[in-house]
């Protein structure tokens, strides 16, 4: 003789899947917080507050010992990281048309990664902290697939830095 099978527990399986809900909210909840707490520490800049009427700007070193700060290319927000090496601004190719740029001339550029073939071009208007500067030289680089900016000493020629640990101040220069 048979024994019958209990009766299913309908209950069951929705405790089931509430369970399933749940881990996945606090899975959620903690990709959200870590995602955060990692983009505040390579990004410390990323909410940059200046005084009105400042003539300078405090940038805080990343984690990875650069300073990225957020700005704009002819008034479309951009993210750019400072580099002392790169003779203009130096922009990701596929940005071109979303920041307005217009391709010109193919150029070579030496860059950290090697030669690469480049295009010309001229930024309108570039803002950053206080600052603003117009026409400035830029290259467009098909090689860069992130979406940073490199500002490089087209622009910072008119700064003068000043450095203290961790914190770098940037001042318009005086000449």
């Amino acid at each position: 003789m048979q024994t019958p099978e209990p009766p299913s527990n309908p209950h069951r399986a929705m405790g089931r899947g509430m369970a399933l809900a749940a881990s996945l909210v606090v899975l959620g909840v903690l990709w959200l917080y870590f995602s955060h707490a990692l983009e505040a520490r390579d990004n410390p800049n990323r909410h940059l507050a200046v005084a009105s009427g400042a003539a300078e700007l405090v940038l805080k070193r990343g984690s990875h010992g650069h300073y990225i700060f957020p700005g704009e290319i002819n008034g479309r927000p951009v993210t750019f990281l400072l580099d002392t090496g790169a003779t203009v601004v130096s922009v990701p190719a596929h940005l071109a048309g979303p920041l307005g740029l217009t391709p010109g001339a193919y150029q070579t550029s030496v860059t950290a990664n090697g030669t690469v073939s480049t295009r010309a071009t001229r930024i309108d208007t570039l803002a950053f902290g206080p600052f603003v500067v117009r026409n400035v030289p830029a290259s467009l680089n098909p090689g860069m697939g992130d979406m940073q900016i490199l500002l490089g000493m087209s622009v910072l020629r008119h700064m003068e830095f000043t450095q203290r640990g961790d914190t770098l101040i940037l001042r318009p220069s005086g000449g």
